[in-house]
């Protein structure tokens, strides 16, 4: 039998802590007695360190604090003195406080929930369906699927080029081994759009819209018991001069009267947003009386967050796309038809498109009412086509095998549908407008 010597640490070492030369001894469990198995018994009095200390001042009637004040200097054994808020006689704007959220003018005692560019929603696309009183219908609306179908709306060497938009956005354009996400996704998003741009010279129509960034959205509605609101910066708006038709017939809008809204009890479904009290109840499309092309019809969204905590995963990013596509829609109709909640005659149609440079989210809503408060009657209506990849994977560098290259660098994987719904939402709404000039 071989005896070794046995370290135990000293008073006040952890598990992670072991003195030099000596293996790492794990923490110990607390021994099992009454007291730590169940606690004291009643009646008993708690030991000192569970003991509610107070400090010396209360414990001793009449007891000063002395401290440092008097000196003007720093004196460590003697207390931080607590002296009187400087007012330097005038107001500076950069060094102001400002006023209390109660003072403001604003301010309301009603709460106010707010979901913005960086909320995260923790059901997903089944939280914003409740929160905007919409009705889900897989796939894309068949309005749009006809356009895919027919030959004369796609492209001359349509994957070539698409093939070279990829590799220019993440092999050509950086000098980088593998670039990041915040340089790459905006890159072949511009790329493809400029494709789509292509076919002004078929459908003239196109020519007619304007791309629109960093602009605010805001829009207001009431859910039951709670206020809602989306505002802020969103994506990349595509706005034209005329709307988009409605995709959805008028047997279909008062179908969905049966629709029942699926909960989540026992969870809120205003569980992320953002509690404000400081608010104001306002419908704005971001854009000036007058502005030209005043209809919202297609919403980008770019998902570039390098951090993956930061990045949206892709059902909150449909649930992002769904809420901002309503916002707009809502903000619209508002302008368009008044503050009144009723049932639109003629509803309102917004598309989304969200990507994080691979996979990319396609989704058509409408809006049929502006009635929100209650769960019953009409509802409005969303297409989402979810987790199309545009392609696999990019290899960077050669996979060599016994000196022979087995996978030559380049795009694997790639799939022509994607881009083709892509080019698809693009062309709604062009596509019949030179149809019913033909028939003209």
């Amino acid at each position: 039998i071989v005896l070794r010597p046995c370290y135990l640490p000293p008073k006040g070492y952890s598990s992670f802590t072991r003195a030099p030369g000596h293996p790492r001894v794990p923490r110990r469990p607390l021994p099992r007695t009454p007291w730590t198995t169940r606690g004291p018994p009643p009646g008993a009095p708690l030991p000192r360190s569970w003991q509610d200390k107070r400090p010396v001042q209360e414990q001793i009637p009449g007891l000063e604090q002395v401290t440092y004040a008097g000196k003007q200097y720093f004196v460590p054994w003697l207390a931080r003195p607590r002296l009187p808020r400087w007012e330097r006689g005038w107001h500076d704007p950069r060094h102001s406080p400002g006023p209390r959220y109660e003072a403001m003018p604003l301010y309301k005692e009603r709460v106010c929930y707010v979901c913005h560019q960086r909320t995260k929603m923790l059901e997903g696309v089944r939280q914003a369906l409740w929160l905007t009183k919409t009705k889900l219908m897989e796939g894309l609306p068949p309005k749009v699927l006809s356009i895919i179908d027919e030959p004369a709306n796609q492209l001359e060497n349509e994957d070539e080029r698409v093939q070279n938009a990829i590799s220019h956005a993440r092999v050509w354009i950086t000098t980088e081994l593998i670039p990041k996400r915040e340089s790459y996704c905006p890159v072949l998003l511009e790329d493809l759009l400029h494709l789509c741009r292509t076919m002004a010279s078929k459908y003239p129509s196109l020519s007619k819209r304007m791309l629109a960034r960093d602009y605010k959205v805001a829009a207001a509605w009431e859910r039951e018991s709670s206020i809602l609101q989306v505002r802020g910066m969103n994506g990349i708006l595509l706005n034209a001069i005329n709307p988009l038709l409605p995709v959805a017939s008028k047997d279909e809008i008062l179908a969905t009267e049966n629709h029942i809204l699926e909960t989540f009890h026992p969870i809120s479904p205003t569980i992320d947003l953002q509690e404000v009290n400081v608010y104001e109840e306002r419908h704005d499309t971001g854009f000036r009386e007058g502005y030209p092309y005043p209809h919202p019809h297609t919403l980008y969204f770019v998902e570039s967050a390098n951090v993956r905590p930061v990045r949206f995963r892709p059902e909150q990013l449909r649930a992002k796309m769904l809420m901002f596509a309503f916002g707009n829609a809502l903000a619209k109709a508002k302008v368009l038809y008044g503050d009144d909640p009723k049932v639109l005659e003629h509803p309102v149609v917004v598309q989304s498109i969200g990507t994080e440079g691979r996979i990319f989210q396609f989704m058509v809503f409408q809006l049929n009412t502006t009635d929100l408060a209650s769960s019953d009657g009409v509802k409005n209506l969303v297409w989402i086509d979810s987790d199309q990849y545009m392609y696999d994977y990019i290899r960077y560098l050669p996979g060599i095998r016994k000196k022979v290259v087995k996978f030559p660098p380049g795009i694997y994987g790639y799939r022509p549908d994607t881009f083709k719904k892509f080019l698809a939402l693009y062309l709604h709404g062009a596509v019949q407008d030179s149809t019913q000039t033909q028939i003209l």
